[in-house]
Formats: C-alpha cells, sequence, structure tokens
C-alpha cells in the first residue's frame, strides 16, 4: 500500500498544492513553519479521519476559507487503484469518501490504510498522564479489532453510569446496591475482556520494542515497559467489591482497566525522571518502530510511515541507523521532515533507493 499522489486545498497553511511520491522515500525539508508537517498530517487524515495534532477540524481551514479538502491517491496491487477524499465545511458535517462513495460511520474506514506517525508530541507518552498512554494502546488495538472498540466505549458508558449513581447516592444520602450491581456486572463482563486484550498486546509488542531500542542505540541501556494494572491478583469483580466503601467515600470508580498504566523504565527506572531529551527520543522512536512492525505482521504489509523531525537531539550514530532502518525494503512507503537539506542529501544520496526530495516553500517539484 502507497500513496502516489496527493492534493491539499486551503489545509493550514495551503492555498493548494498538489505532489506526485515515490514508493519508498519521501523527504520534505525546509525551515519551521514553512508546512513541512502540516502536508504529514494531510496524509494522516486520510488513514484516520482526523489531524494527528488537534481534535477540531476547523481549526484546519485556512484562514479567511470556508473549507479544506484532502485527495489521496493510493495503490496496493497494480491496477488496484483508490481515491480517498476528506472534505470540511464551516458549519457542516466532516466528509469522508472511497471511490466518491462517503462512509456513514467514520470508523468503517479505520485500519484500511495503515498507518504509523513518530513526531516529537510523542514525548508526551512518556511526560503526561496516564490517559494519553491509555489511548496510545486503545488506538492501536483498534485498528486492527472492532468489537475491542466497541467494548471499550461500551466499557466507559457503563463506568458513566456508575459514576453518577454514586453521585446520586451521595447527594440524597441513599445506597442501592442492587442498582449498582447492575453496572458492575457490565463493568467487568467488558472490562476483563479488554485487559486480556491490552496484556495480549503488549506481550507481543514489548520484545519487538526492546529489539528496535538495541538497533537504535547500539544496546546501550536497557529499556521495558512494564503493564500497571489493578487486575492482577485477584478477578475484577472482588476488586470492585473490595472497592465499594472507598468509593462511596469519594463518589466515583476507583477501579477497573479505566486505571490501567504503562511504566515506561529505562535501566529499571522510569525514564521521565531519569532520561535525557535524546534517550526519551530513541525510546518512542523504538516504540512507534515496534508499532509498525506490530501493524505489518497483523495486516500482512506495511503501513505508512510518517517521521516528523525525528533527527532532532540524536546524534549522528543513531540517526544513520535509523536512516538504515527505515531504507530497508520491509519499511515500504516513508515519508520524513527535517529542517536539514545537509543531513538529508548526505544520508539518501549514496543509498540505492528510490527517494525523492521536496524543499519547502518553492516550485514543490522533485529535487532527485
Amino acid at each position: 500500500m502507497y500513496l502516489q499522489k496527493l492534493s491539499v486545498h486551503n489545509f493550514k497553511n495551503y492555498t493548494g498544492a498538489d505532489f506526485l511520491f515515490s514508493k519508498n522515500v519521501n523527504c520534505f525539508i525546509g525551515n519551521n513553519g514553512v508546512g513541512k508537517t502540516n502536508l504529514l498530517d494531510a496524509i494522516h487524515y486520510l488513514s484516520f479521519c482526523k489531524s494527528y495534532f488537534t481534535s477540531n477540524d476547523l481549526q484546519n481551514i485556512r484562514h479567511g476559507q470556508d473549507f479544506f479538502a484532502i485527495h489521496g491517491t493510493y495503490h496496493k496491487d497494480p491496477g488496484d487503484e483508490n481515491v480517498i477524499q476528506c472534505v470540511q465545511e464551516r458549519n457542516k458535517r466532516k466528509r469522508f469518501l472511497l471511490n466518491k462513495k462517503e462512509y456513514d460511520r467514520f470508523s468503517d474506514h479505520i485500519g484500511q490504510i495503515p498507518l504509523v506517525m513518530i513526531s516529537p508530541y510523542d514525548r508526551d507518552l512518556i511526560n503526561e498522564g496516564s490517559e494519553i498512554r491509555r489511548k496510545y494502546v486503545d488506538s492501536v488495538i483498534s485498528q486492527f479489532d472492532k468489537l475491542y472498540l466497541d467494548d471499550l466505549i461500551n466499557y466507559n458508558k457503563a463506568l458513566l453510569q456508575r459514576n453518577s449513581l454514586l453521585k446520586l447516592f451521595a447527594e440524597k444520602r441513599s445506597w442501592d446496591m442492587l442498582a449498582l450491581e447492575i453496572w458492575d456486572e457490565q463493568l467487568v463482563r467488558l472490562g476483563e475482556g479488554i485487559h486480556r486484550k491490552r496484556r495480549a498486546f503488549l506481550e507481543e509488542i514489548i520484545p519487538l520494542f526492546e529489539k528496535y531500542f538495541r538497533m537504535i542505540t547500539g544496546g546501550s541501556e536497557s529499556v521495558f515497559i512494564e503493564y500497571q494494572t489493578q487486575l492482577y491478583g485477584s478477578s475484577f469483580r472482588e476488586k470492585l467489591a473490595g472497592s465499594i466503601s472507598n468509593d462511596r467515600a469519594v463518589q466515583y470508580t476507583t477501579v477497573g482497566i479505566h486505571k490501567d498504566d504503562l511504566g515506561f523504565l529505562m535501566d529499571g527506572f522510569p525514564i521521565k525522571k531519569f532520561g535525557s531529551q535524546g534517550q526519551q527520543k530513541s525510546f518512542v522512536i523504538a516504540l512507534k518502530l515496534a508499532q509498525f512492525d506490530y501493524t505489518r505482521k497483523t495486516k500482512g504489509f506495511s503501513p505508512i510511515l510518517l517521521l516528523d523531525d525525528v533527527f532532532d537531539k540524536l546524534d549522528d550514530t543513531r540517526v544513520q541507523e535509523l536512516i538504515r532502518l527505515v531504507s530497508e525494503h520491509s519499511f515500504g512507503q516513508v515519508f520524513i521532515t527535517d529542517t536539514s537539506e545537509e543531513r538529508i542529501l548526505k544520508n539518501f544520496d549514496h543509498k540505492e533507493i528510490d527517494h525523492r526530495i521536496f524543499r519547502l516553500p518553492g516550485s514543490l517539484a522533485n529535487l532527485n
């Protein structure tokens, strides 16, 4: 699966632009603020029906315009062409189309064009709270397991209802255990299934993550991802029963898979506290490359890989190793942004791999 052509109209800083891409490596070079990352975000839209950076689609309409449109032409097999369109008008519902046929639900498209993006914003996985790490795990699993996504939505609905009951009981100074148990049953049934799938996913991706970290860094540090969950030791049902007094006091559900987290460790210590910026960046890049490998094995073909400003704060050895990795045939189509034309030319011009370089802003023409 590769993106042959991209057209953007009134998207962020672009009035209109068309690109023809290589099946392998495509590099956007230019100063900060010229729109390199915006092109990666447009490609991300075509896979996930949304921006990588903001949940507000209207913010991506070029200032003073009434809409944005993104069109992509994809090929998987010879003669197999698919055109994806995303159109957002002000005061109207976003439209997403496959070969001119509009989707009723955006979720029907998720997973059709697998994609992995690595961005400086990914350091939030290390530095922010547990919710962002749960969302990351859920987003990866949901691309391949529609039932998982449905169960997660229903779990969150049941959790909301249980929390609402706890608040209502406190306000009315009453207690109805039977009413609470209705939602307990749903939380247990859905939560245990979600827990099993999260655990299975992590068991599969952690060895891949450790492999890529060693490849990028030369094995100078040991790393591990720890699945932190309350569902170890006893059943979810027992955990809920044991937390009743505490739940009544704080008026929300204190145990469950909605409290899951990931512990990111380097040499046995939290990388958030003890890792340098370069080590943290290598950690996240290795995690995303493991996601890429997991996706490829699950889907049976390579996803598109977007690398946004990944070389900053990496030493030359790690940069060269990362470029060697993504230049391999198994990585399929790769898009890279960088502010350093010298670095891109140095690392790609001598390689026997099909690549195109685009200088922004400018003619947008292929430089190679």
